[in-house]
């Protein structure tokens, strides 16, 4: 690890440091999950992506989608687990 100075709104470090009071945990931990959150919104993958594609024969509505949805918490949870 690297140490590092970055300058943060008062207001923000006031709640960084009462949350680690309260959770009993480090300031520096709160830091740097933040951080790695940064760094991984920020990062840039080179080529493409391998994702399946998926064919459905046709255009899916909306209603397509609600009734495989129905579908789906039907089997899980039964019928009498739907709403109105």
């Amino acid at each position: 690890m690297k140490k590092t100075t970055v300058m943060v709104d008062e207001g923000d470090l006031r709640v960084i440091k009462e949350a680690a009071v309260r959770e009993g945990r480090p300031e520096s931990e709160y830091f740097r999950e933040a951080f790695r959150i940064a760094a991984l919104r920020a990062r840039r993958w080179s080529g493409d992506w391998d994702i399946p594609e998926i064919g459905f024969g046709g255009p899916v509505s909306d209603d397509d989608v609600r009734a495989a949805a129905a579908e789906a918490a039907d089997r899980k949870y039964g019928s009498s687990g739907r709403t109105a």
